[in-house]
C-alpha cells in the first residue's frame, strides 16, 4: 500500500512538472494558441494585445490632460481585459516554473527597448493591430489586410536582422547580457510557485466577481486572456521568431508551427462566421493598403530591436525583462498618440487602406481554400529555405 502511495505522489510530482515547470513543444503551444484563438472569439472576440494597451495609454493621457474624451472602462473594455489577463497569466506561470526574475540588459539593449517600443507602437497603429490582431487575427478573420501586414513583417524582419548584424559588427561588447538581479538577497525561489498559484486562483476569483456583476463576457474574456499568457510562457511562442528564423539560422519549425496554428484559427473563424454565430464583419480591419504593409515593415523592424513581437513583449516583461518592460511601456504610449494624430486627419486615415472581406470576393470555400494556399505555400517555402539556406543572410 506505501509502495503504491508512493508511485501516486511520484507519479503527480512528475505530471506537475511536466505541466507547469518543463517547457512545452513550440508546437504544442501553437496548436493550444490556434484552439484558444477559436474560443476566444466564440466567447466574445479574438486575442489580441495592443488594443488594451491603447486603452491604459488613452487613460493615461487623458487623466494629464492630453485627451478630452474619456476612454472606456480599462475593467471592462475587453480589449483592456484580455491584455491584463494575458499579463496575468504569464506572470502566474513564469512563478510557477521559478522563472521570474528581474534582468537588467546593457544600456544599448535598454535604448533598443525604447526605439523598439516606439516602432511597435507607430506600427500596429498603421496596420491595424500588432502581429497578433493585426496579422494573426486578422487572417483568421478572412482579412486581407492581415496578409499586406505579413509582407511588411517578412521584409521588416528581414532588414531588422541585417540591422542587428551591422551592431554586432560595431558593438561587440554591447552584447554581454547582464545577470538577474537579486543575489544575495532573500531567496525567494521556494515561495515563487506558491505565488503562481495564489494568482491563478486569484484571477478565478475576479471571474466570479465579473459574473457576479453580471459581466459574465468579460469575465470569460479574462479567463481566455489567462490561458494565453500561460501557454505562451510554457511553449515560448513568439511570432518574432516565426519572421526573425528563417533569415537567421534558416530554422523553419517556429514558422511551420505559426501556419499550423493559423490553419486551425482560421478554421474555426470561418465556421463561425459562416454559420452566422459571429458577424462576418467582426475584426476585418480597414488596413488592407499600405497602413498594412508600411506598418508591418515598421512593426517588423521594431520586433527585431525589441527581441519580441506584441505578445512576445508582453509575455517577456512579464517575466521580468527589463527591456521588455521598457519596450511595453513605449509601445503602450506610443500606439495611443499614434491612433490620436490619425483620428485628427482623415485624409491621412484614408491612406491606411481599405476594408477586404474575402468571402465577398471568393466565397467562404475560396476564401478558405486561398488561405490555405498561401500558408502552405509560406511553409514550404520555409521548409526548402532550411534545407538549402537561401534566405539566411549573412553577417
Amino acid at each position: 500500500m506505501a509502495n503504491s502511495d508512493n508511485e501516486f505522489y511520484a507519479a503527480l510530482r512528475d505530471g506537475y512538472r511536466r505541466v507547469f515547470v518543463e517547457e512545452w513543444s513550440v508546437t504544442t503551444g501553437g496548436v493550444l494558441i490556434g484552439i484558444m484563438s477559436v474560443v476566444s472569439f466564440a466567447w466574445a472576440r479574438p486575442w489580441g494585445v495592443v488594443g488594451g494597451l491603447r486603452v491604459w495609454g488613452d487613460w493615461l493621457f487623458y487623466a494629464v490632460g492630453l485627451y478630452g474624451e474619456r476612454p472606456p472602462s480599462a475593467w471592462l473594455d475587453t480589449n483592456s481585459v484580455i491584455t491584463l489577463g494575458l499579463l496575468w497569466g504569464s506572470f502566474a506561470a513564469s512563478l510557477l516554473a521559478r522563472q521570474f526574475a528581474i534582468r537588467v540588459p546593457p544600456r544599448l539593449e535598454l535604448v533598443k527597448g525604447l526605439v523598439g517600443g516606439t516602432l511597435l507602437g507607430i506600427g500596429s497603429a498603421l496596420a491595424g493591430g500588432c502581429n497578433v490582431g493585426g496579422f494573426y487575427s486578422a487572417i483568421s478573420a478572412l482579412s486581407l489586410s492581415g496578409f499586406a501586414m505579413m509582407a511588411g513583417l517578412l521584409a521588416g524582419a528581414w532588414v531588422g536582422l541585417k540591422y542587428l548584424y551591422w551592431e554586432m559588427e560595431h558593438f561587440p561588447s554591447a552584447q554581454a547580457e547582464t545577470p538577474a538581479q537579486g543575489r544575495g538577497g532573500l531567496d525567494w525561489n521556494p515561495a515563487k510557485p506558491w505565488l503562481g498559484w495564489a494568482l491563478l486562483l486569484a484571477g478565478l476569483a475576479v471571474n466570479e466577481l465579473y459574473k457576479a456583476r453580471g459581466y459574465v463576457v468579460e469575465g470569460g474574456v479574462l479567463l481566455c486572456g489567462i490561458a494565453f499568457g500561460i501557454i505562451l510562457v510554457r511553449s515560448r511562442f513568439c511570432f518574432a521568431r516565426s519572421f526573425r528564423e528563417p533569415f537567421m539560422t534558416g530554422e523553419a519549425k517556429v514558422t511551420q508551427t505559426v501556419v499550423l496554428s493559423l490553419m486551425i484559427s482560421v478554421l474555426g473563424f470561418a465556421v463561425l462566421k459562416w454559420g452566422g454565430l459571429r458577424s462576418e464583419a467582426s475584426y476585418v480591419s480597414p488596413n488592407f493598403g499600405l497602413g498594412g504593409l508600411v506598418g508591418g515593415f515598421v512593426f517588423g523592424f521594431g520586433m527585431l530591436m525589441t527581441g519580441g513581437c506584441g505578445s512576445g513583449t508582453a509575455w517577456r516583461a512579464a517575466e521580468g525583462q527589463v527591456k521588455l518592460m521598457v519596450a511595453l511601456v513605449m509601445f503602450t504610449l506610443v500606439n495611443s498618440l499614434t491612433k490620436a494624430v490619425l483620428g485628427v486627419f482623415p485624409a491621412v486615415q484614408a491612406l491606411v487602406g481599405t476594408r477586404v472581406f474575402l468571402p465577398d470576393y471568393l466565397g467562404y470555400r475560396g476564401a478558405v481554400l486561398l488561405i490555405f494556399l498561401v500558408l502552405v505555400l509560406w511553409y514550404l517555402a520555409v521548409d526548402w529555405n532550411e534545407r538549402t539556406d537561401r534566405l539566411v543572410v549573412e553577417m
